[in-house]
């Protein structure tokens, strides 16, 4: 369910030259990602992403001592997706729901296009249920390999690997895990990552 409400549309006023040219149509998001511009405001993504789907990968309660005692808060992982795009966004504060508004409002300040493609030799079926060809990614210890697989092997990969790739559009993928994988956090993110670092190695290509 989108948590954006249509008054709030209405109500917005760009603060930047991209949000002014969103708003009065004169420029798509295959252009915004094609010349690196950089997104930020959140309203650019639900305008020209209105499709965009929400999903909230953890929710745990943080501690942390203060010269007043000790202060718990909560931190809410999220990510966003829509057919070939996805976000990551993280925010802590003292109620579940501020958290997890504010993790989504910076996913979507964070989405990239998803390379897709058919790099499985035993496949060549030349769309876009996987990826073009191997990847990589890491984020603190766990590092992430993904590999393109076959039409119909599925998601071959951990829980939380799959709630990424599922939301980004990809169907079918082998992966193998390096690390603390029991970080969820971590392991999202090394994902993102890994699918971040695809354009890289297309541009290197």
């Amino acid at each position: 369910m989108s948590r954006r409400r249509k008054g709030s549309e209405e109500a917005w006023i760009p603060k930047t030259k991209l949000g002014d040219l969103v708003q009065q149509g004169l420029i798509t998001i295959d252009k915004i990602f094609q010349n690196n511009l950089v997104v930020k405001e959140k309203e650019v993504i639900d305008q020209l992403l209105p499709q965009l789907a929400e999903d909230v990968i953890t929710i745990k309660m943080v501690q942390q001592m203060t010269a007043s005692g000790q202060r718990s808060r909560f931190k809410a992982v999220v990510i966003v997706g829509a057919d070939g795009f996805l976000g990551v966004g993280n925010s802590k504060n003292k109620e579940v729901g501020p958290a997890i508004r504010k993790a989504i409002d910076r996913a979507k300040l964070s989405v990239i296009p998803i390379l897709r493609g058919c790099g499985s030799i035993e496949c060549g079926c030349g769309g876009t249920h996987s990826v073009p060809f191997k990847t990589e990614g890491k984020c603190g210890s766990v590092r992430i390999r993904l590999i393109p697989a076959p039409a119909g092997i599925g998601l071959a990969c951990a829980d939380k690997v799959k709630q990424v790739l599922k939301l980004a559009g990809i169907e079918d993928i082998w992966s193998k895990t390096f690390g603390d994988t029991r970080t969820s956090e971590n392991l999202v993110k090394a994902t993102f990552d890994a699918l971040k670092n695809a354009h890289r190695y297309n541009f290197n290509v």
